[in-house]
C-alpha cells in the first residue's frame, strides 16, 4: 500500500529547510522554575482530554493512522494497538528506530512532512501532534495540509494538536519570539503559538472541512492546584466561542468527498 520513501513530536522540516527542530537550551528559566512533577500533571490531563474529544467526534473503532513528526511519542495513546495500525514518520533516524522498538508504532519511516511519497487515500487519520507549530518557524504550513489531504481516505480526518496564539501564554510567547528572547526564556526559538484562524483557513483551502476544539485552557507551567481548578474550563472548549481561545487546541479536518472533488478539479 505505501512506498519507501517529537515533547511528543519533533518537528519535520518543509521543503527546503534544516533537518528537525532547532537545538533545545536545558537552561532555560521556565524550565528552571518548574518542576517535573507539575508537568507530568499537565501531560496526563492533556492525553485524557485529547482521547475524550476523538472518542467523541471521531468514533473511530479501528484503521490506519500516519503520525507525522512522531517524535518521542507517535500516539498510541489515540490510537492504540491492535485496532489501529499506526506509521510513524520523522525526520531524525534515532525517532524512526524508537517508534518501532518501543511499541509506540507499527511501522516507522525518515521522512518530511509535505515531502512523503506514500501512496495517497491510504490513511484513515493523519495526525499532527505538537508538530505544526515548529514546522511553521521553517517555512509555510500549506504543503502539510495538501499532503494530508490527498493522503486522506474518503471521509477520514487530518488531527492538528497545537498551541494557540489566542491564548495569553501563547501571545506571551510570541512577543517572546519577536524579541529574540524565547530560547532563554523555555529553551528554544521555534515553538510558534499557531492562529486557530489560520488552522481552519489552510485546512479549508486543501478541501478539508474543519472543527476546532480547546484540549485545554490551562498552561503546563502552572502549580497543579491551579490547573486543577481550571480543569472544569475544558469541559466547555468545543463551543465554537470559546475553543479558538484554548491554550492547545485540536483542528479535525475531514476529507468529505464532495469538497474535496471539488478542490482537486480547482487544482
Amino acid at each position: 500500500m505505501r512506498t519507501t520513501a517529537e515533547t511528543s513530536g519533533r518537528p519535520l522540516p518543509a521543503a527546503g529547510a534544516a533537518l528537525g527542530s532547532a537545538p533545545y537550551r536545558d537552561d532555560n528559566l521556565l524550565d528552571r522554575l518548574t518542576s517535573p512533577a507539575t508537568l507530568e500533571h499537565h501531560y496526563r490531563h492533556q492525553e485524557r482530554r485529547e482521547r475524550a474529544i476523538l472518542a467523541r467526534r471521531l468514533a473511530l473503532a479501528g484503521g490506519e493512522v500516519l503520525s507525522v513528526g512522531c517524535g518521542w511519542h507517535p500516539g498510541r495513546h489515540l490510537f492504540p494497538a491492535p485496532a489501529f495500525r499506526l506509521t510513524a514518520v520523522d525526520a531524525d533516524p534515532a525517532c524512526v528506530a524508537a517508534a518501532v522498538e518501543l511499541g509506540g508504532a507499527d511501522e516507522a519511516i525518515h521522512g518530511h512532512a509535505g515531502r512523503l511519497e506514500l501512496d495517497g487515500r491510504a490513511f484513515d487519520v493523519v495526525l499532527y501532534r505538537l508538530v505544526l507549530h515548529h514546522i511553521a518557524h521553517q517555512g509555510p504550513l500549506q504543503p502539510c495540509f495538501e499532503e494530508a489531504a490527498r493522503l486522506l481516505a474518503p471521509g477520514g480526518a487530518l488531527v492538528a494538536i497545537e498551541p494557540g496564539l489566542w491564548h495569553p501564554v501563547g501571545a506571551a510567547l510570541a512577543l517572546a519570539n519577536a524579541a529574540h528572547v524565547a530560547t532563554r526564556l523555555h529553551g528554544t526559538p521555534d515553538d510558534v503559538p499557531l492562529s486557530p484562524r489560520r488552522l481552519i483557513a489552510h485546512a479549508r483551502a486543501a478541501g478539508l472541512e474543519a472543527e476546532l476544539h480547546a484540549v485545554g485552557f490551562g498552561w503546563r507551567r502552572m502549580a497543579p492546584a491551579l490547573q486543577r481548578a481550571l480543569a472544569p474550563l475544558d469541559e466547555l472548549g468545543s463551543r465554537p466561542r470559546l475553543a479558538p481561545l484554548g491554550h492547545t487546541l485540536m483542528l479535525i479536518a475531514r476529507a468529505g468527498t464532495a469538497r474535496r472533488r471539488a478542490h482537486e478539479a480547482r487544482r
